[in-house]
């Protein structure tokens, strides 16, 4: 119990200083992030460009806030508490997300033509935090067979990677802005779920928590 307490405070300081590195450090002042931004950026109307493009719109939240209410829709039924804690990391990230966004107010990349359209700042990627989010939180919450645990979380957080990493292709994040994203995202619902004591637990459970 002990090592595992401490193995979570561990994480979450890991994850702490990642966002606020990425903050401090990130933009066209921190060479790191201006080579990795050059390397990933995509030329306009090539097909990885489009695939960039579809995986962007999985990271919007016309797509992401019905993932998350199908979600919580399935649940209330079998975990209302479960219900709740899935709304309110989902929809409590998202404003803190961008929260963070008018506060830290970065402006967006301007090296190079950005291939979608944007209308907010930069710091943290809420593509990147909002898929982290909602992926992560589907995958830990919903009932699946235990062996498919692991699976739903992976998918899930191949999802969210993606997605982050579209949003340096098209130009419009640095990856310093992603990174910030994914670590606020994870940082997030490791928190709310610790709080919370919820468990993963598997589809043969009955008991309504």
């Amino acid at each position: 119990m002990i090592k595992s307490r401490s193995a979570f405070w561990i994480a979450i300081a890991l994850l702490f200083a990642i966002w606020l590195a990425a903050l401090v450090l990130g933009g066209r002042d921190f060479a790191p992030d201006l080579t990795l931004y050059h390397a990933l950026y995509l030329k306009a109307g090539t097909p990885l460009a489009r695939d960039a493009v579809v995986f962007t719109e999985i990271g919007w939240g016309i797509v992401l806030v019905p993932l998350a209410l199908l979600a919580a829709a399935y649940l209330v039924g079998r975990r209302k508490r479960r219900t709740a804690l899935l709304l309110i990391i989902v929809f409590g990230g998202r404003f803190l997300v961008e929260l963070q966004k008018v506060i830290i107010a970065h402006p967006r990349p301007g090296v190079s033509p950005h291939l979608v359209a944007v209308g907010s700042y930069s710091f943290p990627s809420a593509h990147a935090a909002n898929a982290m989010i909602t992926f992560l939180t589907i995958g830990l919450l919903v009932p699946v067979r235990q062996r498919n645990r692991a699976i739903a979380v992976g998918i899930g957080l191949a999802f969210a990677l993606q997605v982050g990493i579209s949003r340096v292709m098209l130009g419009v994040h640095w990856p310093s802005d992603v990174v910030g994203g994914w670590a606020f995202g994870l940082l997030w619902v490791m928190i709310c779920i610790h709080m919370a004591s919820v468990r993963p637990d598997t589809e043969t459970s009955v008991a309504t928590r």
